[in-house]
């Protein structure tokens, strides 16, 4: 059983007490990821401008693509 399926085993069994704080908890930890992607592409665009420019292929590497 992978991951995905032991968390929707897992989540079957607990109150709506606790979901709602598990789907607060997943939100957060993706809103936290999205702000990680923004900084990271902001900082490589800022570079790119400090340098005068970059290649595609190291933007989309600085980018993790």
């Amino acid at each position: 059983m992978d991951t995905r399926q032991i968390i929707i085993q897992e989540l079957e069994s607990v109150p709506d007490e606790v979901l709602v704080e598990v789907l607060d908890f997943l939100r957060f930890l993706l809103a936290k990821e999205d702000k990680v992607d923004l900084e990271d592409s902001l900082a490589a665009l800022e570079e790119a401008a400090a340098v005068g420019t970059t290649s595609l292929h190291d933007l989309k590497r600085e980018l993790g693509m």
